[in-house]
C-alpha cells in the first residue's frame, strides 16, 4: 500500500466522522442515560451483533469505567437466559449499521415482554429502519461508505459508531460531574490508575 493510499483512507475516515449528523437527539440520549442510570439507579445495557457488537461491548466498558454502570448483552445469548440481566429502570443502547439486524429486532420484543416500558437508544446507518422506528432516540451514523476495497467489511461504519459512543460517554461524564478522584476509584491498577492518582513515579506497566 502506498503512502497516498494510506492518506486517502485516513481522509475518508476523517470525513465520515465530520459528517456524522448532529442534532438535539444527543442531548436526549444523554438525558435518558442520566435519568435511568443515575436517577432511577438502573443500568445501561448495550447490544449489537458482529463488529457492531464489539463496538457495543467497548461502549459498555468505557461507560462503566467512567461512573455509569453498563453491561454488554449478546443478543443471541439473550434468547438463552441472558435476557434476565434486564430489569426495571434499565436503558438499552443498540448498535446496528443496517438497522434490520434480526437478533436485535427480536431482542427489542423480548425486552418489552420483560419490561414493557423499557426505552431504547439506537445507533444506526438507517434512520428509517425497523430498529430506528422502535427507538426512543435514534442517532444516525450518516451511513458512510466503507473504506474496505469491497465496500462491505465494517470499517468506516465502526469508526463512526465508536465516535458516537465516545460522545455519549463524554457527555454523560460532564452531566454527572465525574472527577479524577472518581476515576481513580475504578482504576486501581495499570498506568491509567497510577496517573489518575497523581503518582509521580509511574512503573513500567504492561
Amino acid at each position: 500500500m502506498t503512502i497516498d493510499e494510506i492518506k486517502l483512507i485516513l481522509h475518508q475516515e476523517a470525513e465520515a466522522v465530520r459528517n456524522i449528523p448532529v442534532s438535539g437527539e444527543y442531548a436526549r440520549a444523554i438525558d435518558l442515560i442520566v435519568e435511568y442510570v443515575h436517577g432511577r439507579k438502573g443500568k445501561l445495557v448495550t447490544s449489537g451483533m458482529g463488529k457492531a457488537g464489539q463496538i457495543a461491548m467497548n461502549v459498555a466498558t468505557t461507560f462503566s469505567s467512567t461512573g455509569t454502570p453498563a453491561f454488554f448483552l449478546h443478543p443471541s445469548e439473550a434468547q438463552h437466559g441472558d435476557l434476565g440481566i434486564i430489569r426495571e429502570n434499565d436503558l438499552v443502547l443498540l448498535i446496528s449499521n443496517s438497522g434490520h439486524t434480526r437478533e436485535l429486532i427480536e431482542l427489542v420484543g423480548l425486552a418489552r415482554v420483560l419490561v414493557p416500558e423499557i426505552e431504547f437508544i439506537v445507533v444506526t446507518g438507517n434512520p428509517q429502519s425497523s430498529l430506528a422506528k422502535a427507538a426512543t432516540v435514534c442517532l444516525p451514523t450518516g451511513n458512510p461508505h466503507e473504506v474496505c476495497t469491497l465496500g462491505l467489511t465494517p470499517t468506516t461504519s465502526t469508526t463512526v459508531m465508536t465516535v458516537i459512543g465516545d460522545i455519549l460517554v463524554v457527555g454523560t461524564m460532564k452531566r454527572i460531574a465525574f472527577t479524577g478522584s472518581d476515576y481513580a476509584k475504578r482504576h486501581h491498577g495499570g498506568y491509567l490508575g497510577a496517573k489518575s492518582r497523581g503518582e509521580n513515579q509511574i512503573k513500567d506497566y504492561k
